[in-house]
């Protein structure tokens, strides 16, 4: 693990399934950082340090640098890389490429997770629209991905912190949604990005993120007759 400076103390408020907290996860066992974990109850009452951290958003992920909050994932990452900057660098020194991974990391929280969570969320029979739209944002993604190895070429980098957290909610948005992500190069990517240790002792189960799919759904009270397997 990356030493830290002397005094230097991390803790992040997260939860389990949250695909914006598992890049925050990503990026932290990329750079090595040694930190203090702390899940937050969000399906019931939100602690005191969450409100006390974020008062205007009230949302996880936080992470928390000797005292000091950052919040919002994208911008975490960018502190993280920013901060500890010695290892595993994530954005591109190129100022064009880095406009780009900020560019495709903004269209992955615009366009496939607003998209998807209409459908995670709603009336699946009435979101034929949002399927499309979300199959459709998706081939984009693997479009601009091509035939490199990782987003910014041969280097996992920023948007791969970024998107793969969604590939594990791939299984999710297909079984709750009733329909069939055919994206066979984002999936091998997947595939390769798993075999990263930061990648995959880091990343929600899918099967996880399902149930709590489930049990979202059930909370606020939409219909869903899928059945666990």
């Amino acid at each position: 693990m990356a030493s830290l400076t002397m005094g230097d103390e991390v803790v992040l408020l997260d939860f389990n399934v949250s695909m914006f907290g598992m890049r925050v996860r990503v990026a932290l066992a990329e750079k090595g950082i040694k930190y203090e974990y702390r899940e937050e109850d969000l399906m019931n009452t939100k602690s005191a340090l969450l409100l006390q951290m974020n008062p205007v958003h009230k949302k996880i992920p936080i992470l928390i640098h000797n005292g000091k909050p950052i919040c919002e994932s994208l911008i975490i990452v960018e502190y993280i890389d920013e901060v500890w900057k010695d290892k595993a660098p994530l954005l591109p020194i190129d100022p064009y490429q880095r406009a780009q991974a900020r560019f495709w990391a903004d269209f992955v929280d615009n366009k496939v997770h607003e998209v998807a969570k209409k459908i995670w969320t709603g009336k699946v029979d009435e979101l034929e629209t949002e399927k499309k739209e979300l199959i459709e944002n998706l081939k984009q993604l693997e479009e601009f991905l091509g035939d490199k190895p990782y987003f910014g070429g041969d280097t996992f980098g920023f948007l791969d912190v970024a998107f793969i957290p969604f590939y594990k909610w791939f299984y999710a948005y297909e079984t709750v949604g009733k329909l069939k992500l055919d994206c066979p190069k984002l999936i091998a990517w997947g595939k390769r990005c798993l075999q990263r240790e930061s990648v995959s002792k880091f990343l929600a189960d899918e099967k996880e993120i399902y149930e709590f799919v489930l049990s979202y759904r059930k909370i606020i009270g939409v219909d869903q007759d899928t059945k666990t397997n």
